[in-house]
């Protein structure tokens, strides 16, 4: 529910009701807008005295959250989550552009991961993505290397300063990778993980979680709130093609209405990825600019030093000169993007 404070409340008055509802049982989250502050408080309607937190100093009225996605909608966080990094990068709001690239498998030799991080880094990306934990559809696929994986990724982030993003495949190696990993991500496979999602949750990492490939806009955002109601408000939605009847041109359905859709919902960031959702190189680079323009605040690109002889997803990765030109068309593309205010206005 939400608790809307009179305009004249004060922070004491404001914080009074915080802790009246924190005795309660109830997760709370104060937003102080423009003109009133509300207080969002997410719990067992049934254990609240109403007519007491009413009739409290400085309480306007109590509202119900409709949505099923108490914690992930806008209706009790109004305001954009901003997501801050030690090494001062930020995403969500208006905090511009964020792109995460890099292989889509770690592979054995170091030198590889490193000469495709210093092109990354090179090129204006924030982020080194690589997964060490392949989840395969078939099990005669190269699985990844695990831990050895993981060690590659935080050397070349020693190297070159980049934050690094990998996936999580089972709640056991949470903590694991959350010792290597800036961001730790959750596939589209495992969206529905509930048990995966608590442990992530519980963590103090960034967690940027894929929208299944056949799930609904409001099973991704109750997927988010299983991450949300452990205490980890720092959840970034990723969109990355969803399932079709026709998979021979593209790999999947990249829905980039989902963008503004999530935008208008939820306050969570949200980043694009075009290299799962069209399975093909060629398609990447206009499948991002589009992604720009439909207001993600990030992408995700894969990128390998020789795509043809990547050991996941070659067909689908950008090499290291296709990457560099891509980075110089995306920042021409987020100016000019950024310049536009209509869109904003529209979506809030």
């Amino acid at each position: 529910m939400i608790i809307v404070m009179q305009v004249t409340a004060t922070e004491e008055q404001i914080q009074s009701v915080a802790t009246r509802l924190k005795a309660l049982g109830f997760r709370t989250h104060i937003s102080h807008g423009d003109v009133m502050t509300i207080i969002g408080a997410v719990g067992d309607k049934h254990l609240i005295e109403t007519e007491s937190i009413e009739s409290m100093e400085g309480v306007k009225q109590i509202l119900p959250i409709q949505e099923p996605f108490k914690m992930a909608g806008r209706e009790a966080h109004p305001k954009d989550t901003v997501i801050r990094f030690s090494n001062g990068v930020t995403i969500g709001g208006d905090s511009g552009l964020v792109v995460m690239a890099g292989p889509c498998s770690i592979e054995e030799d170091p030198q590889h991961l490193f000469n495709i991080a210093d092109v990354v880094k090179e090129s204006g990306a924030q982020f080194l993505r690589g997964g060490a934990f392949k989840p395969r559809t078939s099990p005669y696929d190269f699985q990844g290397l695990e831990e050895a994986g993981l060690k590659q990724l935080a050397d070349a982030r020693e190297r070159t300063g980049l934050l690094v993003v990998t996936e999580v495949m089972d709640s056991q190696e949470v903590p694991l990778c959350a010792d290597y990993c800036d961001v730790l991500q959750i596939g589209t496979r495992n969206m529905q993980n509930f048990k995966l999602l608590k442990a992530v949750g519980r963590q103090d990492k960034p967690v940027m979680l894929k929208r299944g490939m056949s799930a609904s806009v409001r099973e991704f955002l109750l997927a988010a709130e299983h991450i949300l109601y452990q205490g980890n408000e720092n959840v970034i939605l990723c969109e990355r093609g969803i399932r079709s009847f026709d998979g021979t041109f593209t790999r999947n359905v990249l829905d980039l209405a989902i963008v503004p859709v999530l935008r208008k919902l939820s306050h969570l960031p949200v980043v694009v990825d075009p290299s799962h959702a069209t399975g093909h190189r060629y398609l990447v680079p206009p499948m991002a600019n589009a992604a720009v323009f439909s207001g993600a605040h990030g992408l995700m690109l894969e990128v390998h030093y020789d795509p043809d002889k990547a050991l996941s997803d070659g067909a689908q990765s950008l090499n290291l000169k296709q990457f560099g030109l891509v980075m110089e068309d995306l920042k021409k593309i987020s100016a000019f993007h950024r310049g536009l205010t209509r869109h904003e206005c529209l979506l809030h």
